[in-house]
């Protein structure tokens, strides 16, 4: 029993919850009145998440960006953080909650293998491998299926398949900065708290020009706030903790819970319908984030 207590890993646990925690996004923002723009969302809740990230760990934050090595993985991170909620609210938007976030956190497993390759001529291992094929071709069963709501179709489907690969790219890009930059030392929390800190400055003017329609109903106020601390400051202090113990790649991989999640709510809360691919699909996402949070090296 203590063996199997000893190879439980608990940036793993703190994954998922984070996960879970993400997961909660598009449901709640569904609920957004109209005139609310996916821009604006996304700007509030990272803008406005980054502060709060910054605040909560402001000595270490401050440490983490005078840091000239770190300095430079923060400012690349804090490209993918501006990127990363516009993207990714807007794909919600256009293909619907379950599309958008499989998209984009399904494709993030593999970017983030390119930038590991990229940056350190590291190849995948096959624990990985298998675990992200598997996902992978639930991701893409999903995409096939579609989704609906009601007697509506997604808008464009399209347009939002390629805004949730511009968000995948974007996530697996902070992801890969967090990780290095936590590699070299420095307090997760710091280095979280920075890199969001930093992109905050990019995505408070955005909420600035197009966040006002936030503060017309308490209502929208609620929801953003949730947005700001749930999924978004207490989510990303257990990303950055998972980071201690995990590669980029494979955290990337665990959180394909989040679209898996994010679908059930989709479909059970929003009421969007799945084809019966689509639930075979998110089985095969389910397999693979199951099979590589079990392993025993969740970095291979």
């Amino acid at each position: 029993m203590s063996g199997a207590r000893a190879r439980v890993n608990p940036g793993v646990v703190a994954l998922v919850f984070a996960s879970i925690l993400w997961g909660t996004t598009g449901t709640v923002a569904s609920f957004l009145p109209a005139d609310v723009s996916p821009v604006a969302v996304g700007s509030a809740t990272m803008g406005v998440g980054g502060v709060l990230l910054f605040a909560v760990s402001l000595r270490s934050s401050v440490s983490a960006v005078r840091d000239r090595a770190s300095l430079r993985w923060l400012l690349v991170g804090s490209i993918g953080v501006v990127v990363y909620p516009l993207a990714f609210y807007a794909a919600m938007n256009l293909a619907g909650v379950a599309i958008g976030n499989v998209v984009a956190l399904g494709s993030g497993p593999v970017f983030a293998a390119f930038f590991e390759w990229l940056w350190e001529r590291r190849r995948p291992g096959r624990v990985w491998i298998a675990c992200t094929a598997t996902a992978v071709a639930g991701i893409a069963l999903l995409a096939s299926a579609g989704s609906t709501r009601g007697d509506h179709a997604a808008a464009h489907p399209l347009s939002g398949v390629l805004l949730g690969l511009l968000a995948g790219s974007a996530y697996a890009l902070y992801t890969y900065a967090s990780s290095r930059a936590i590699g070299l030392g420095l307090p997760s929390r710091g280095v979280m708290g920075g890199m969001f800190g930093l992109g905050s400055i990019g995505l408070l003017p955005v909420l600035i020009l197009t966040g006002a329609p936030i503060v017309d109903s308490a209502l929208s106020v609620g929801i953003s706030a949730y947005l700001a601390i749930g999924p978004m400051l207490v989510a990303y202090l257990l990303f950055g903790f998972a980071l201690v113990t995990l590669r980029s790649s494979s955290a990337t991989t665990i959180t394909l819970l989040e679209p898996l999640v994010a679908t059930l709510l989709a479909v059970v809360v929003v009421g969007e319908r799945l084809a019966i691919v689509g639930w075979i699909g998110l089985a095969l996402v389910l397999a693979g984030v199951t099979v590589m949070s079990a392993a025993r090296h969740p970095d291979n």
